[in-house]
């Protein structure tokens, strides 16, 4: 096992979960809880496939993925917004439909065959024999996806407009208090609704990149492998601050491709691996990430809890003008 492939490995996979896990928190942000992500991803998945199998261009692919995911997440702000429904309900219908349609609408495209890729960004091999520094590049920056590259721009963004913007201030006074942000004159409405799709759109990205810059450019009913959820947990995880959501998503990403690498070896770290022969034991282990998502969604689930991690007040409670305690 190479901890440099490993880290390399996770930093691609992890960018899918931190296109996700941002478009989370600017849901969450802003007061709306959403489930959904799961189905948002599958269908911008399928839609990027299927678009660049039919024009051949990647890029174009992306954008309809973008606009897939924040057209099921409009359904989301309507259903959540202007029809006050439970919204923890709706962002669980919200992946059962996104699944469905996916399905639905991809059937045929695994037998599509695959697709090239979004380019990699390659470095020059001279900068990789320089010491320490070599080893940095080759982990962050060479051959990575064009996409790996986009989310290292989005998160210091995504991160100074939530903290250090006027925007920025409105949407976290829409999702701590949205009585006294509509007092000021701040459209509660509008807002929710802007990042509800928004969050959407970053979701259908994350589908979209999982289809055309990670795996080998296919599509089928197991493409996102549940990694919508594991995004709903890692916004949690990383207190609804960016760039621990990034730390969370290329740990996991990096867990996941050890998951891989420890499954087969008879020999784990320099010692005989007990469970080698185990049938059992690889999907004990590929069950670990999803087993850590559970346990963190049921403890951010506790009131208290959500306290102490610093939730936003107003989240998962549907705004009323006219109503205290809002």
């Amino acid at each position: 096992m190479d901890p440099i492939i490993i880290l390399h490995a996770g930093i691609a996979s992890g960018t899918v979960l931190l296109f996700a896990t941002l478009g989370a928190i600017f849901n969450e942000r802003a007061g709306v809880m959403n489930l959904g992500v799961e189905g948002m991803m599958l269908i911008g998945a399928m839609s990027a496939f299927s678009v660049t199998v039919s024009t051949g261009n990647g890029w174009l692919g992306l954008v309809v993925a973008m606009g897939a995911g924040a057209a099921l997440a409009l359904l989301h702000g309507v259903v959540t917004i202007h029809f006050q429904a439970d919204q923890v309900v709706s962002g669980l219908a919200l992946t059962f439909l996104g699944t469905g349609l996916s399905l639905v609408l991809g059937e045929g495209l695994s037998k599509a065959g695959t697709i090239n890729l979004l380019p990699s960004v390659m470095l020059d091999p001279a900068l990789l024999t320089i010491p320490v520094v070599g080893q940095i590049l080759a982990i962050f920056f060479h051959d990575q996806s064009v996409m790996v590259y986009v989310g290292y721009v989005m998160l210091p963004l995504a991160w100074y407009y939530i903290n250090h913007t006027r925007p920025g201030l409105h949407l976290r006074a829409v999702g701590e208090s949205p009585t006294a942000a509509d007092a000021m004159g701040i459209p509660v409405y509008g807002l929710r609704y802007a990042y509800v799709v928004l969050g959407g759109a970053l979701a259908g990205l994350a589908g979209g990149t999982i289809s055309l810059a990670i795996s080998p450019g296919w599509f089928s009913e197991l493409t996102t492998s549940g990694q919508g959820w594991i995004a709903v947990g890692l916004v949690i995880f990383a207190q609804w601050d960016p760039w621990r959501a990034a730390f969370g998503s290329y740990a996991f990403g990096a867990l996941r491709r050890l998951i891989l690498d420890i499954q087969a070896p008879k020999l784990l770290f320099g010692f005989d691996n007990p469970f080698f022969y185990n049938p059992y034991y690889g999907f004990f282990l590929a069950m670990l990430p999803y087993a850590f998502t559970i346990v963190v969604l049921v403890l951010g689930s506790q009131q208290a809890m959500r306290r102490r991690l610093g939730a936003p007040a107003a989240l998962g409670v549907p705004y009323v003008r006219g109503e205290r305690g809002r």
